[in-house]
Formats: C-alpha cells, sequence, structure tokens
C-alpha cells in the first residue's frame, strides 16, 4: 500500500515535545512515540487544525520505520479519517492530514500533565477504551 510520505522531517518543537516525552516514558524510539501520537489525533473526533508545520528539526523519519507492521493500517486509518472528515483521499491531501495528525497529536502527548511515566501512558488510553465519553485527551 503506498504510504502518503516516503519521509518526513518533526518541526523543532514537535522535538522538543517528542524529547520529554521520552525522559518520561522511557519510550527511546521516536516512531514508536510518534504512532502514539498519531493515533491519538485520529481518535479525536475534531478535524486538526490546517496549521502550517515548519520541517525544521533534524528529526526524519521514513515512513516504513514510522508504520513498521502497522503501516498499512495506519495508511487506512488515515484514508477513513480523511474520508470522514471530507478531504478527498488523494497524494497531497493525504500527506498534509498526516503531518497535520502527528503533530497535533504529539502536542497533546506533551501537553497532558498525567503523562509522566509510560504506565500513564497505557493507563490514559485504556481508560479512553473503556469509556468513549470520557475527555482525558479531548482538546475541542
Amino acid at each position: 500500500m503506498q504510504p502518503p510520505v516516503e519521509r518526513f522531517i518533526l518541526s523543532q518543537t514537535a522535538k522538543d515535545q517528542l524529547s520529554k516525552l521520552k525522559r518520561y516514558t522511557k519510550i527511546d524510539q521516536w516512531n514508536i512515540l510518534c504512532r502514539w501520537a498519531f493515533c491519538l489525533s485520529l481518535a479525536e473526533p475534531s478535524k486538526p487544525s490546517p496549521v502550517p508545520i515548519p520541517a525544521d528539526s533534524n528529526v526524519a523519519l521514513a515512513w516504513r520505520v514510522f508504520g513498521g507492521e502497522l503501516s498499512d493500517i495506519l495508511i487506512i486509518a488515515l484514508k477513513q479519517r480523511c474520508h470522514q472528515d471530507g478531504i478527498e483521499i488523494e497524494k497531497n491531501n493525504l500527506a498534509e492530514q498526516f503531518r497535520l495528525h502527528l503533530h497535533r497529536g504529539i502536542g497533546y502527548l506533551a501537553g497532558n500533565p498525567e503523562l509522566k511515566t509510560i504506565e500513564n501512558l497505557v493507563s490514559l488510553s485504556l481508560s479512553s477504551l473503556d469509556n468513549p465519553n470520557d475527555s482525558t485527551f479531548d482538546r475541542s
């Protein structure tokens, strides 16, 4: 399945936020934290704001590293979300929506004061699954 991007560079802000998350959670791989962030944003009911996101850090990831074994599932999830949001499913739109969701999700994770350990990350995600009306990650 064709990914929305072959490679992407994070913004400096996102890099700084992920560095903080790496210290808290002890998850030392950018790709794992980025996957959590991306999925978190996809689960948010509102559309991400269409803001310009600079690619101004020295952190670059290939899609195959970002997606890993979940690559095709993440592509399908992004396409489904675009369909839900009434966004035409074409390469440029998918690339833009990917970046918007990724960076929004990183901001959500980094801005959550409850997220101090990997256990917090898992329990916040599980509580969100147990109670879909829980506003743990709701930023609207």
